[in-house]
Formats: C-alpha cells, sequence, structure tokens
C-alpha cells in the first residue's frame, strides 16, 4: 500500500496544489474526511479543501508545491514540502503585491480505503505573510 499512497500524494501535490485540478479532489478524498489544520473560515471537510486550494490559487495562480520528501508509515504519509507562488490575487484581505513567497509546510494525511480521511499540518505563515509585506520581518 504505500507505493499506492505516495501516488496519492504526489497526485494531489502535482494536480490539485500545482495544476489547480480541483476536481481531482473527490477522487483522492474521502466524504468523511477530517481536516485538523482547517484554514480560518474554511470547514474543516472536504468541501474545506476545495475552498482552500481555490483561495491559494486565486491567489497565487502560479502557486507550485513541490515534495522535498515522502515517506510512509502504516497508513499515514508524511510529506515535507515547498509552496512558491506570485501574489496576483487577494489574500486574507491582503491586496495584490505581485511579491514572490516561498514556504515550507509539513503534512501528514492518514488513508483508509484508498483515499485521504484525515489531514495535519504545519505550513510557515509567518514567513510567507513577512515575504508578502503583510507583516515586518
Amino acid at each position: 500500500m504505500s507505493e499506492e499512497y505516495k501516488a496519492v500524494a504526489r497526485r494531489f501535490y502535482d494536480d490539485v496544489l500545482s495544476q489547480g485540478n480541483a476536481d481531482v479532489i473527490d477522487e483522492l478524498v474521502a466524504d468523511d474526511f477530517v481536516e485538523h489544520e482547517a484554514f480560518p473560515g474554511l470547514p474543516n471537510n472536504r468541501e474545506g479543501v476545495k475552498g482552500f486550494v481555490d483561495m491559494f490559487r486565486t491567489a497565487f495562480p502560479d502557486m507550485k508545491a513541490t515534495i522535498d520528501d515522502l515517506l510512509v508509515d502504516g497508513d499515514k504519509v508524511v510529506v515535507r514540502s515547498t509552496f512558491s507562488g506570485t501574489h496576483k490575487g487577494s489574500f486574507m484581505e491582503l491586496a495584490p503585491t505581485g511579491k514572490q513567497m516561498s514556504v515550507h509546510a509539513i503534512d501528514i494525511v492518514r488513508f483508509a480505503n484508498g483515499k485521504v480521511v484525515e489531514h495535519w499540518g504545519v505550513t510557515d505563515q509567518m514567513s510567507m505573510m513577512q515575504q508578502l509585506g503583510a507583516i515586518p520581518e
């Protein structure tokens, strides 16, 4: 199963996050999915994942999610990644700045019946907001 889980994770980062193909979410994420790192204002379910992807792809239309490390342990996948993009759309009430950002994240996803059922994660949001000029460095 570990290779299958890795393939699903790669597909999510490549097709959904980097390419913006939100239709793939329904295929990869379970109906009863639980998000443990819900973004402010978004539900902690599969619809929240769609909202998150839409919000980031609108704010950073050239966003690229690069997998730096990918590990499997039982029914969980751990991904260390780098997100980069140009701030071209409104983001959290911050008008587009045209600035580049590059931040690191660590995600843990749990699988059941071949689909993602839970997500925990940490993203360097402080660094992102500093790079966008929203808070001082």
